[in-house]
């Protein structure tokens, strides 16, 4: 049975805040480093050519945030290793798949999925809001990964699950903004440099504002596609289908959003070609079978309903919770992880490897009702 994901709690500067983090999670951050770092290698890139892979994506980092850089170079120092292993941590997604030399990233592309779903507060028992996902990539990463908790003196706290040295990945926010991630690939990929995923996720749990958050996601530029869905406490939700050039809308549906690893949005399938079935066959069924379970329970859902959902084995291992197996690249993976949220509460679970038995830790992060108005600085620079 897999242990608990440990929590990591922050405060104070970026760069304070980043050495505190670094310093707890110092093990897990170098474990995940080595990780991606032989990934690379095994793909024939020597130390020197990873380090100028990284270092084409920070001045992207450093354009959309300063404060992310200066977060990440405390990491780094409270982890004591270099900087660059930090942003590799913090654009793996980006630098595996070789943004800059797209005809050699099938030699390094991993098994990445995942299953979001949001049920509005109409379709829930309780009347609030439940946003959750399956996270699906290498098992590895269930020994590397943490739930982070930031007390910000210049917006809203958060809680997020992340792989150690991440600035986010899921979490929700004390405003009560919730944002998951899924994989998508299209035509239009690694044409450019664009944005790190991670740190458009991290503006999103740093925004006071829902639509602040929402533009974050919409008008970032991103190196490749990614499906990113956006929700608040009191009842909103949109997934946003994201090429790297240009962003698409998929709404609920009687109350219910379920999205895995392939373009629904009849816009962008009319305007861009979905690459990512090669890699992710099981996408095509596993929003289907998640929607499928949660339907007839419209009105009576909970948690307990979205987790047994996510559950589901059908056709297993190329299931909607997938236990440990080897996909159609050289990796491992699995449903590395269970995150089940209820922002109006503060609550967010987690289960490690569920497959294998789901055991969840419950996290906790107090949310502000109704937050009063503050002009908190929006930070980006978008372009």
């Amino acid at each position: 049975m897999a242990e608990p994901f440990p929590l990591i709690e922050v405060e104070g500067p970026p760069r304070e805040r980043g050495r505190q983090y670094g310093r707890q999670a110092a093990e897990r951050i170098a474990l995940g480093v080595r990780h991606y770092t032989q990934q690379l290698e095994r793909a024939r890139f020597d130390a020197a050519a990873i380090r100028e892979l990284v270092r084409q994506y920070v001045p992207q980092m450093d354009a959309f945030e300063p404060a992310y850089v200066e977060e990440m170079r405390g990491i780094a120092e409270g982890a004591r290793l270099d900087f660059e292993a930090v942003a590799l941590l913090n654009a793996r997604t980006e630098i595996l798949k070789l943004g800059r030399h797209p005809e050699l990233r099938r030699r390094i592309t991993g098994d990445e999925a995942c299953t979001g779903v949001v049920a509005l507060p109409e379709a829930t028992q309780g009347r609030r809001l439940i946003h959750a996902q399956n996270w699906d990539w290498k098992v590895e990463c269930a020994e590397t990964a943490v739930v982070l908790r930031v007390r910000r003196d210049d917006g809203p706290d958060l809680l997020t699950f992340t792989e150690a040295g991440g600035l986010a990945r899921s979490g929700f926010n004390s405003a009560g903004i919730a944002i998951t991630a899924n994989y998508l690939e299209c035509d239009r990929d690694y044409r450019r440099l664009g944005v790190p995923l991670a740190l458009i996720r991290r503006k999103v749990l740093e925004s006071q504002h829902l639509a602040l958050a929402m533009r974050a996601v919409y008008v970032t530029p991103k190196s490749a596609a990614n499906n990113m869905i956006v929700s608040h406490a009191e009842g909103v939700a949109i997934d946003f289908e994201c090429a790297p050039d240009e962003t698409f809308q998929v709404h609920p549906a009687e109350g219910l959003l379920v999205h895995a690893n392939h373009f629904v949005s009849p816009v962008a399938l009319a305007k861009l070609r979905d690459t990512g079935i090669a890699n992710t066959p099981d996408s095509l069924y596993r929003d289907v079978r998640v929607r499928g379970l949660l339907a007839p329970q419209i009105g009576r859902l909970t948690r307990e309903s979205v987790k047994a959902a996510l559950l589901d084995d059908f056709a297993t291992p190329w299931s909607v919770c997938r236990p440990p197996r080897p996909g159609v690249t050289e990796v491992v993976s699995a449903t590395v992880a269970m995150v089940v949220m209820e922002p109006a509460l503060g609550v967010l679970e987690v289960a490690p490897l569920p497959a294998l038995g789901a055991r969840f830790t419950s996290y906790h992060l107090e949310v502000v009702d109704s937050p009063p108005h503050r002009d908190y600085p929006v930070g980006a620079r978008l372009s």
